[in-house]
Order: structure tokens, then C-alpha cells, then sequence
């Protein structure tokens, strides 16, 4: 193993930045591949939206399940899990979204009054969709490099989904939105579950392609702007983002997970033993995985989940061991993408 993955050895074994724990809050609500296909018009039919889109169901959100308040859930759910004392938390990462109970709010210092976290500080990271792989980086970097820290959650809630116009025929892409929210508590000085290496890269040129459209600074809500504002997550640029992300997009997911793989130790795709995968449309999925050299049974399609934004590497990683795809030594590579746009993956030795 690189330095990188692995600076020091305990009893002759590596020992680094692990995973000690993970936790998971699903909404109990569901909308339904026939339910898409309804808010559409019946523009795209149920089977289309199961066997191309690829979603049998999606988790939305009820009540209560806003991205703070579920974040806070799968906080508590990871210390439980992992048995760790919320006291021993030196940072609070959160993964979670902008859309949340109040705007400006710091959702980190939320959850870490919620759990009682007295001893950690916390700060608000966003990458979109990517953000899980990119606050695991950022957790390891802070770990190794700094010698009071030595307990990191990265955790956030997602529902993004509620910005959806299903009317939308460009937004396709984003029907699979859901919600959910995800937890994750690393450590230092670690001989299990270590966090190798990652690669991050990004293009932002397709910066302004995407996002919500009123009600920030640029087109305030207005009286007659109120409603659509609500439904406004749209591609702003959709033909250079389509162009775009068609010249680029497979190369740059592949160079992460080359690189990160390189700088694990030497690593190659055939050192894979399961890849975690945000959900994208059906065909894609099975092209990455053929791609790759792997197998269904190497990965999970979150087909009964959707797209949980940067939860869905936490999800995956959950499902995972609970069916039995990650064992004791696996080699787990997750990978995801943000609009933005940013492309990454992270390897971890589970075990």
C-alpha cells in the first residue's frame, strides 16, 4: 500500500484513516414508476421510466423529513450503530443540501446540537452529488494532518427532488431525485475499513449549466414567480451541458477511478471487488459495470431507491454488507458526479 493510504503500521498490520461506522434515515414514503410516468403526462410511460430511467420507486420525503432533521437521524443511527460517543467528535462534516429547513443556517452546528456532539466544530461542504467522496478526502487529509483531531462524521440529509417539474421534458436526468439522509464516522490510527486513496476532478465551464433558477440573487422570487420557483431545478444551458457532458463525462469518471486506484497502492480495475455507484439511468449503469470487468453481483442498482444525491454512496455501501457483496478484505471503489460538474472516486479496503 502507498504511504498515502496507510502512513503507519500497528503490530505489523497498516493502519491509517478507517471507517468506524455508518448510519441511514429513509423516509417511509414512496412515488412509483407509475407515478412518474403520471406527472409527466404520459410523456414517458411507466415502463420507460423502470427500464430506461431505471426506477421502480423513489424514497420522497414526509413530514418532518426535512434535510437537517434527517441528517440528524442518520447521525444518531451511526453512533448507535458503531457505538461511539457523540463526545468524541472533533468535526462535524455536512454532506447536506442547501434546501433545508432555514436558509443560512450552518447544518453541521445543527446536527452537532442534536446529538450532542459538545466537543466537535463543523462546517458546511457541497459538492452536489459528489460531496460524500469529497468530504471523505477532506476528512482523511484533516485526520493525517492535523494532531487534535482524530474523530470526523461526515453526514446530510437530501430531498432535492422537490424542485422537480416532472412537466419539464429536459429535466429527465432528475426524475430519479429522492430523499434520504447518510452518515459516516471516521478515525485515525485505524487497521479496518481504511480509506485509500481518491481522485477528484471538475469542469467549470458547465458551472452555470444547471441549478435551481428563481429565487436566488440573479432572479428573485417575485408575487408571480412564487409557485414556478419552486419547481425551478432546470438545465440552464441544456444543449452545451448535454455537448458537453457527452465529450467528457465517461472519460473524466473513468480517470478518477484510475487514479484513485493508482494512487491506492498500485491498484487496477481488476483489484474491484465491489464499485458503489450513484443511480443513473439503467443503460449507463450496466456500461459502467461491463466497462469495468465486473459483474451484478458486484454492485447494486438502487432501482427501489432512485437518486438520493451524495447519499448514494453511503446507501450502497449499507446494502452492500447487509447482502453479503462486501466481505472481509473487499475492495470497495465509490464513485459519483455533481452538476457543476465534478467527477470522483475513493477506494476503501473494507475489513
Amino acid at each position: 500500500m502507498s504511504a498515502q493510504g496507510n502512513p503507519l503500521t500497528i503490530d505489523g498490520r497498516p493502519t491509517g484513516v478507517g471507517i468506524v461506522s455508518y448510519g441511514l434515515y429513509l423516509p417511509g414514503s414512496y412515488m412509483t414508476a407509475a407515478e412518474i410516468s403520471a406527472a409527466t403526462g404520459g410523456f414517458w410511460s411507466e415502463d420507460a421510466v423502470i427500464n430506461k430511467l431505471g426506477v421502480v420507486k423513489k424514497r420522497i420525503p414526509g413530514v418532518g423529513d426535512g434535510t437537517q432533521a434527517m441528517a440528524v437521524r442518520a447521525a444518531s443511527d451511526a453512533l448507535k450503530r458503531g457505538n461511539v460517543d457523540p463526545k468524541e467528535i472533533d468535526v462535524i462534516l455536512c454532506i447536506g443540501e442547501e434546501w433545508k429547513e432555514y436558509p443560512l443556517t450552518t447544518s453541521a452546528m445543527a446536527v452537532q446540537g442534536a446529538i450532542g456532539a459538545d466537543n466537535a466544530w463543523g462546517i458546511d461542504v457541497q459538492n452536489r452529488c459528489c460531496t460524500t467522496c469529497s468530504a471523505i478526502k477532506i476528512a482523511k487529509d484533516m485526520l493525517l494532518a492535523d494532531d487534535d483531531v482524530h474523530t470526523i462524521m461526515i453526514v446530510g440529509g437530501y430531498r432535492n427532488g422537490d424542485f422537480v417539474d416532472y412537466t419539464d421534458k429536459d429535466m429527465s436526468m432528475m426524475y430519479n431525485l429522492g430523499a434520504g439522509a447518510g452518515a459516516l464516522i471516521l478515525k485515525d490510527n485505524q487497521t479496518k475499513n481504511l480509506v485509500l486513496a481518491s481522485h477528484i476532478m471538475g469542469d467549470g465551464s458547465l458551472a452555470m449549466d444547471a441549478g435551481v433558477e428563481i429565487g436566488g440573487i440573479a432572479k428573485p422570487f417575485t408575487c408571480d414567480t412564487i409557485d414556478e420557483g419552486y419547481k425551478s431545478l432546470r438545465l440552464l444551458n441544456a444543449k452545451h451541458m448535454k455537448e458537453r457532458l457527452n465529450q467528457v463525462s465517461v472519460p473524466n469518471w473513468y480517470h478518477c477511478i484510475d487514479e484513485a486506484l493508482r494512487k491506492s497502492g498500485g491498484l487496477t480495475r481488476e483489484d474491484i471487488d465491489y464499485l458503489g455507484i450513484l443511480h443513473f439511468k439503467r443503460s449507463q449503469h450496466d456500461s459502467m459495470v461491463k466497462e469495468l470487468g465486473l459483474t451484478a453481483e458486484q454492485t447494486i442498482y438502487l432501482e427501489d431507491y432512485g437518486h438520493i444525491g451524495q447519499i448514494d454512496q453511503i446507501l450502497s455501501l449499507a446494502l452492500g454488507l447487509e447482502q453479503g457483496k462486501i466481505k472481509d478484505g473487499s475492495l470497495v471503489l465509490m464513485i459519483a458526479a455533481g452538476i457543476g460538474y465534478v467527477w470522483a472516486a475513493t477506494a476503501v479496503r473494507w475489513g
